[in-house]
């Protein structure tokens, strides 16, 4: 029989605790402390009080609102489109019998290439030169349209830019958990459907479906955190000044806090990620509360 109480157990699981402890949990409480410090001087390590005045300052200004702004669109508009994009080729592939393995492999390649080195192709396929306005310009203007500058123009075409980007960045592994879900439905349940004469978009919706719910609803929620997260593809294509750009995110907005022009602001630092913190977890409840209902465990 298993021992409730195995000092040993504890002994093995003291290395992961140590490190769960300093590198999470102290760090979390520490943030917490600094955005509740008024008047903090990053200098001299000391505040004036505690409060919520930080956290009304970044309530308040105008570049945090414009990176909520920005990364709820991004959210709202990249999780549902990779999910389903993905899930349509996901399917499209797991239909395919021959040269499976290379279409999977073709697809996984942009989740392997550095984020870095796909902004810059990014910016060769849409940012108007001197010498050129861009790949998806020449076709605009090959089918009668005018040259739009996605780096520098107008905002939707920057969001627009930033959106696709991300959707191409996390499809790759959005497909390929899909894809092994889809492989490992029991084939039982479509010989029987097929035998009753069900068609094809019934046995999706009543067998498939449920089946692979679970990678759904895995995929959404890392989705939805991902997205909220969103910084480094941001700096590949809009550069490090996001403020000047319009395209800042939550994220973006606490860096520069702690390091950009602005920085040094801690505690204001501390106070936007503390409400980022608040917002994927409330979310993250609500996806959790829904999954009770649409997502089935065998």
């Amino acid at each position: 029989m298993l021992e409730k109480n195995n000092p040993k157990a504890w002994l093995y699981l003291l290395p992961a605790l140590i490190f769960m402890i300093v590198f999470m949990v102290y760090p979390i409480i520490d943030v917490f402390v600094y955005s509740v410090e008024e008047g903090y001087n990053f200098v001299s390590q000391r505040s004036s009080g505690f409060g919520l005045y930080n956290f009304s300052y970044v309530l308040h200004d105008t570049y945090f609102l414009q990176a909520v702004k920005n990364t709820f669109i991004m959210v709202i508009i990249t999780v549902p489109i990779s999910t389903g994009f993905a899930l349509l080729i996901a399917l499209a592939l797991n239909s395919i019998t021959k040269l499976r393995e290379l279409f999977q492999t073709v697809y996984f390649l942009p989740y392997v290439t550095n984020t870095l080195a796909v902004g810059l192709v990014f910016m060769v396929l849409f940012k108007k030169t001197a010498y050129s306005d861009g790949l998806v310009n020449l076709l605009i203007n090959f089918f009668g349209g005018e040259s739009v500058d996605f780096i520098d123009g107008p905002y939707w075409a920057k969001m627009f830019v930033m959106c696709f980007y991300i959707i191409w960045i996390v499809l790759p592994f959005k497909v390929l958990l899909l894809t092994s879900a889809l492989a490992s439905v029991n084939k039982m349940y479509y010989n029987a459907a097929k035998v009753d004469g069900t068609g094809s978009f019934r046995i999706f919706m009543k067998i498939t479906l449920p089946m692979i719910s679970p990678t759904i609803f895995y995929l959404v929620i890392t989705g939805f955190i991902g997205a909220f997260k969103e910084y480094s593809d941001a700096v590949a294509l809009f550069g490090t000044d996001l403020n000047a750009a319009g395209m800042n995110t939550i994220v973006g907005y606490v860096y520069d806090m702690l390091y950009g022009d602005s920085g040094g602001y801690p505690s204001f630092a501390s106070a936007a990620a503390i409400i980022l913190f608040t917002i994927v977890l409330t979310i993250t409840c609500i996806n959790l509360l829904v999954s009770k209902k649409h997502v089935y465990y065998t």
